[in-house]
């Protein structure tokens, strides 16, 4: 099935602080809540590449109960952590990658307390992540805003397309090239709410295939509305 995603018109593109007010009149204000503590969030956030997230939670309680230690799960065969981890599908891939990150980790470190990094400067803390084997750009930000309050953008699928459909970013602009953008749109206080913002009206009114532009509190805004 094509996608029935709308056509841009000639409307000026939509003001960060606009977006932020309006999504909040009906998905309320957003805090900041922890998920877990950093590496937990790490190996979970690996998890999520490629799958839902309902997959990815399956995957990660699976392998703690199974391994419930990270010193475990480098210890333990690889074809081992990948059938704990099936759930959350390219387990072979993705066990390899864990336990390459989780023994680099070891190896800089002597221990997996990652909290650390939350008081250095924003790009040395990427920098640090990104250099771990197999992490991205979007992995190291989700690590960084959910469980270190540190302003990084995460930029996923949903937030990818919300934000080119309202401007923010060009049509051409890979999802990895969004990361430094938004963080030099988006005010540092206000990075954690866009992204919980954006991401939620990317799952329930901004959608991919049909969306619900007559439900949007942005459309008489939006570049990209077909709303009358």
């Amino acid at each position: 099935m094509a996608s029935r995603s709308p056509k841009r018109s000639q409307k000026t593109p939509v003001a960060p602080q606009f977006v932020k007010e309006r999504l909040e009149t009906i998905y309320g204000p957003i805090e900041w809540r922890p998920r877990m503590v950093a590496i937990d969030e790490l190996i979970f956030t690996v998890l999520t590449q490629n799958t839902s997230d309902l997959n990815a939670e399956r995957a990660y309680d699976s392998l703690r109960k199974g391994l419930p230690t990270w010193g475990q799960v480098i210890e333990a065969e690889t074809d081992k952590v990948a059938e704990l981890i099936k759930h959350g599908g390219l387990s072979n891939q993705k066990s390899i990658r864990i336990q390459k990150i989780l023994v680099e980790i070891l190896k800089r470190l002597g221990h997996f307390d990652l909290e650390f990094l939350a008081v250095k400067p924003l790009e040395e803390t990427r920098e640090w992540f990104i250099s771990l084997p197999g992490v991205g750009p979007k992995t190291a930000a989700v690590v960084m805003a959910f469980s270190l309050m540190m302003p990084a953008f995460p930029v996923d699928t949903h937030i990818h397309r919300v934000s080119k459909r309202i401007g923010f970013i060009d049509e051409k602009t890979t999802a990895d090239q969004a990361h430094p953008l938004m963080e030099e749109l988006i005010p540092e206080d206000d990075r954690y709410a866009m992204h919980v913002l954006l991401i939620t009206h990317g799952r329930q009114i901004c959608k991919a295939r049909i969306p619900q532009c007559v439900r949007c509190p942005l459309a008489s805004h939006c570049p990209a509305s077909t709303a009358k």
